[in-house]
This record gives structure tokens, sequence and C-alpha cells, in this order.
């Protein structure tokens, strides 16, 4: 049986001190990223609120990080959206998630950069 976590605290802490510092490290991230974002732990994962409704969450998993949804930021207007978006594709692994394996380093900067993206899109409306 799955544990059940209340908290964004207690989901980090049931993972080996590698896990937790990756997460708590995309945890900062996305909350530096993030102005005024509201941290909360739902669909059993620690999640960013970006304006109240909108949700980007994050789970560890055997291999991979996985963050969700991740919309895609190309919308054929803005060139820094479609330069990130060339920057986020290779970890696609679906519609809206992108995984990153830990064999490789976590690109904090780049989960930044899309976090603050997405919060942009989502304050004006998009």
């Amino acid at each position: 049986m799955t544990e059940k976590f209340t908290s964004v605290d207690e989901y980090i802490d049931s993972f080996p001190a590698e896990r937790q510092q990756i997460l708590r490290e995309i945890r900062r991230t996305l909350l530096e990223a993030v102005p005024g974002g509201e941290e909360k732990y739902r669909y059993d994962m620690p999640a960013v609120m970006l304006g109240g409704r909108y949700g980007l969450h994050y789970a560890a998993w055997k291999k991979f990080i996985g963050l969700y949804p991740i919309a895609r930021l190309d919308d054929g207007e803005s060139t820094e959206h479609d330069a990130l978006e060339a920057e986020i594709a290779p970890f696609r692994a679906a519609k809206d998630s992108v995984n990153f394996p830990y064999s490789k380093p976590i690109p904090y900067d780049l989960i930044g950069r899309v976090a603050a993206a997405l919060a942009q899109r989502h304050a004006e409306g998009g």
C-alpha cells in the first residue's frame, strides 16, 4: 500500500537523502521562480500553485524526477518561449510532462525558467 502524506515536507522526508536534496532544490527553484506561488500537497505530490488554480506538480520516481503539467511553450509568437521549448524538448515524456533522469545533472536553472514562463502565461490569462 502506498503511503499517504499530508504535507510536502512529509513527502520529501520519505525519500533517501540524495533524493531529498534534489526535491528540496526543485522546491526552492519553483518557489523562487513563481513569486507568490502557494505550496500545496495534492494528487499525492508537491505542487506550487500559479494564480491559485493551476498547479505545477513535481514527484520523485525510481529513475527520474517528473514535472506536471508542462504545457508546450512554443507558441510561434515568442522566440524566447520557442527557445525554451527547444531546451525542454529532450526531457518531454508525454504531452504535458517532463522527466529529468537521475543519471544526468538536474537542470535546476531550466526548471526555474520554465516555471517562470508558465507563471507568466497564467498571469496573462493563457
